[in-house]
């Protein structure tokens, strides 16, 4: 089983920052989420055998908090947020008029020059998915990502959904999970909606 976790709050997220790749740690109300979240799959009876992170801190930190230290964590670098380019640190609460435009249908306009696109998140996720498949199949693996990363593996294992994955919010320590099958991934459910 993998179980797909989105990193917990920081301050550029309580300020309405777009991230990206800038590397953040956690708040308080972040750490405090990765405990809960930890905490929760203790009470599920979920131990992990594996557990992987983007290299960015805000993610390694909740990956820690969340697993314990009886699990090392493993970083990679596919799990990395998305490329904002020029629109690194924007203001969400006033974005740029291109930026806005993207943000209020990702599926027809495409990313603005200078942001990483769609199907380059979707593909380097992808290729992460499909390499953990093996391992997947007889282990617990918690990743460790970011919201539009996430997305973009959400969109990789269910196909039909057509692009419905980019609009969706998915708040700091959410987690979704998801299996192996013998043709792909079952589709992933949330099964933990953020704390």
């Amino acid at each position: 089983m993998i179980y797909l976790v989105r990193h917990g709050q920081t301050l550029q997220n309580r300020a309405g920052l777009l991230q990206g790749r800038s590397d953040f740690p956690l708040n308080e109300m972040g750490r405090e989420q990765a405990r809960r979240v930890g905490a929760f799959f203790r009470e599920q009876g979920v131990r992990f055998d594996a557990v992987y992170t983007s290299p960015l801190r805000r993610a390694v930190q909740t990956a820690a908090l969340i697993a314990g230290e009886t699990v090392p964590l493993r970083v990679d670098e596919r799990l990395i947020e998305m490329d904002y380019g020029p629109y690194e640190g924007m203001d969400l609460r006033a974005p740029a008029p291109e930026v806005l435009a993207f943000f209020r249908d990702f599926v027809n306009v495409p990313a603005p020059a200078g942001m990483e696109k769609l199907s380059a998140v979707t593909a380097r996720l992808g290729a992460f998915l499909e390499q953990m498949r093996p391992e997947a199949e007889e282990r617990d693996i918690l990743v460790s990502t970011h919201a539009i990363a996430l997305k973009g593996a959400l969109e990789y294992l269910t196909p039909a959904s057509r692009g419905s994955y980019w609009a969706k919010n998915i708040g700091n320590c959410a987690v979704y999970r998801t299996a192996p099958t013998a043709g792909g991934y079952l589709v992933p459910e949330l099964w933990l909606s953020g704390v």
